[in-house]
């Protein structure tokens, strides 16, 4: 393979075989329930990097099925994000992202930076309520529950809600061991929202795991839950801080 070939095609591991495909990435009847909740003040500035900054110490929990996306196949995820600003631009940290599949595992880790690993994470409907959980192993992480469709949501929020971009801390380590750091592929995403309803009923307080410590962020109070249906296009972003060129905050 001549040099050329190699800078043409090298856009994922493995060359010859790569574990993603190029994006954008596009995502059919992608469902969502998201439990928004506060948080301890200073757990929260523990874990939100500089030059990111504080809204207010607020986490959305998400539970995310997507049975139809470009590349990816048929999967499910659950994380935290936490609503932060950058210049001005208010948006959303990814903090932490647990799924059940390696492509997109691989290529959010690689091309965005998403903090993905690999754990069991569902949601179901059993009977009238909506029901999401996280399994790291055998160990139930977090669980969540709502009533199904008691009532709807306001279309035009969801949709709004969704516009905003996403801060992502993107960590390629060297060779040698050291590591290599930039924040803010900034996600423009093009996303288009449907359907369904809100109210919060109960989120189980999430057990200390050492692979998957979610209870970093203890959820002290729930302030809603929200369950929507979307069709959307994820695109590429782009670099708005880089660590190793921007000068330090704290000299």
């Amino acid at each position: 393979m001549k040099i050329a070939e190699v800078k043409a095609n090298a856009f994922a591991m493995p060359l010859t075989s790569p574990a993603f495909p190029r994006g954008p990435y596009r995502f059919i009847n992608r469902e969502y329930l998201i439990i928004t909740y506060r948080t301890d003040l200073d757990a929260w500035r523990a874990v939100v990097p500089e030059p990111l900054e504080i809204i207010e110490p607020v986490v959305k929990y998400e539970f995310i099925r997507m049975p139809v996306s470009t590349g990816f196949g048929d999967y499910t995820e659950s994380g935290q994000v936490i609503p932060v600003r950058f210049k001005g631009v208010k948006g959303s940290y990814v903090h932490s992202m647990y799924l059940n599949d390696h492509p997109p595992i691989a290529g959010g880790r690689e091309l965005c930076g998403f903090p993905k690993k690999l754990a069991s994470p569902a949601l179901d409907i059993e009977i009238d309520t909506l029901v999401g959980t996280l399994d790291y192993g055998k160990v139930c992480v977090a669980k969540a529950t709502m009533g199904y469709k008691h009532s709807g949501a306001d279309q035009a929020a969801v949709l709004a809600s969704l516009a905003p971009p996403n801060f992502l801390l993107k960590i390629i380590p060297h060779v040698d061991g050291g590591t290599y750091l930039r924040i803010g592929t900034l996600l423009h995403n093009r996303r288009h929202a449907e359907r369904r309803m809100v109210w919060p009923r109960f989120i189980g307080a999430p057990p200390p795991h050492s692979l998957a410590p979610l209870s970093e962020l203890p959820a002290l109070k729930i302030e809603s839950a929200l369950h929507f249906v979307a069709d959307l296009t994820l695109d590429l972003g782009e670099v708005v801080y880089d660590y190793l060129i921007e000068p330090r905050h704290d000299l």
